[in-house]
């Protein structure tokens, strides 16, 4: 590694980044900048994150990949290099305080069980060396505890939540943060290398394209439920890994839509339900839930996997999936729905398959949105709600142009039958869930 000689002796600070990949509007960079000390850049691809990926067909190394790229090019405009390593958090923070005089971290808060944890280790590991660790609020509008009920408890509820979100946001501004001013500010050395990955490269940032304009997003609540159109905004991904400000994205959403806008507070709602709920993770939110007698066939996971369940719209979003790491919101809803009801597959099953698939993944939502499916989360539907694929497909791909482009094989006589009868599978479905619940 090359370092400039001033490094060596002069205390600087670290800005660790992790969900905040942007230069722009990032609050913990702009406290770092304006610490007075010049601030070393720093990304670490977690190992005990990479060690349960495959490298080369995970598309999230990718695209963490490319916007490190993209950071580094604009940071070498200012003589600055970003320093990338690969190891886990410890190993690599022992590396940085012997190789520089450090004097604080700084980073962007994360909520998730593991990041929580891995903070706490590492601000615990920097205080025996005497180095700070500063953390901020960076990746929501509303923390934890901002939003709670008269009495101190957390919702479990969105309408109630949303609305005392929204009555807070109009009490104060958005604040914004200007790091990209504060350029100079960064410690002046060669560049870098970045560590050997395995992922593909990419090379074009049209790969990840979003769409904030403000036809998409008045027309948002007409168009969102309708696969073949482009009637999403394609950020999700850009708020997983931070490559967007969401105080940005929310001032948007106050200006064209308040569809749009509840869609960022669902997100913030599913966080506050993780903290505090930990459980959720592994267990039902609704614990009568968890006595439900699931099937569990591991044939028909592996059909509903692949998208061979000869239900069109199912088989489309998994094929969608499978090629892109993405599905579309509704088709999600459609997918889950049919893994848990007519199939009696444990929504941990499908959670945990999202989770190895979806470029936008987050915990939080992931958890949130496939505990909904199963009537077994917060404000969930109730359990006697399935969808039925065939209406859901008539309804909302009425063409069958999403259909076509993902089971071409669909309008001709090489197509698969269902997996199982509708009917029989709801019928199957209400007396399974009745029987656990009965006593609930």
């Amino acid at each position: 590694m090359l370092f400039i000689k001033n490094a060596l002796n002069s205390s600087i600070n670290i800005f660790w980044f992790r969900r905040d990949l942007r230069l722009s509007d990032n609050t913990g960079l702009f406290h770092a900048l304006k610490s007075g000390l010049a601030v070393l850049p720093v990304f670490i691809f977690d190992e005990h994150i990479i060690s349960n990926l495959n490298e080369k067909t995970d598309k999230r190394l990718s695209f963490i990949l490319f916007y490190l790229k993209k950071i580094q090019t604009e940071l070498e405009k200012y003589g600055s290099s970003l320093l990338v390593l690969r190891g886990t958090p410890e190993n690599a923070f022992i590396k940085l305080i012997q190789r520089f005089p450090v004097t604080a971290v700084y980073t962007n808060r994360d909520y998730e069980p593991y990041a929580v944890d891995r903070d706490h280790k590492i601000r615990q590991l920097l205080h025996s060396y005497h180095i700070g660790f500063h953390d901020f609020k960076d990746q929501v509008i509303f923390e934890i505890d901002e939003i709670l009920k008269p009495d101190g408890r957390p919702y479990t509820v969105f309408t109630p939540y949303s609305k005392k979100w929204k009555e807070k946001l109009k009490t104060g501004t958005i604040p914004y943060f200007p790091s990209e001013k504060l350029m100079d500010h960064f410690l002046k050395t060669q560049p870098f290398e970045f560590p050997e990955l395995n992922c593909p490269m990419v090379t074009d940032e049209n790969e990840w394209a979003y769409n904030l304009s403000a036809a998409l997003l008045t027309n948002y609540e007409k168009e969102r439920n309708f696969p073949a159109k482009n009637g999403t905004s394609g950020v999700s991904i850009h708020l997983r890994f931070g490559t967007l400000s969401v105080r940005k994205l929310v001032e948007t959403a106050l200006i064209y839509s308040e569809s749009w806008l509840n869609e960022l507070i669902w997100r913030e709602f599913f966080m506050q339900i993780l903290a505090h709920f930990p459980h959720v993770v592994s267990q039902s939110f609704r614990p009568a839930y968890d006595q439900i007698s699931w099937l569990n066939n591991e044939k028909d996971f592996e059909r509903w996997c692949r998208g061979e369940t000869g239900y069109p719209i199912v088989d489309a979003g998994m094929r969608q999936l499978n090629e892109t790491g993405n599905m579309h919101n509704r088709v999600r809803m459609i997918t889950a729905s049919f893994l848990v009801k007519h199939l009696l597959i444990d929504w941990r099953w499908g959670e945990s398959y999202f989770a190895s698939k979806l470029m936008d993944f987050e915990l939080s939502s992931n958890n949130g949105n496939w505990q909904w499916a199963a009537g077994s989360g917060c404000d969930s539907a109730p359990y006697f709600r399935i969808f039925n694929p065939i209406t859901q497909a008539e309804k909302f791909d009425p063409d069958k142009l999403y259909i076509k482009r993902w089971v071409p094989e669909w309008s001709g006589n090489k197509y698969i039958k269902p997996i199982i009868d509708h009917n029989f599978a709801r019928e199957r479905c209400i007396k399974t869930f009745n029987a656990a619940l009965k006593n609930r």
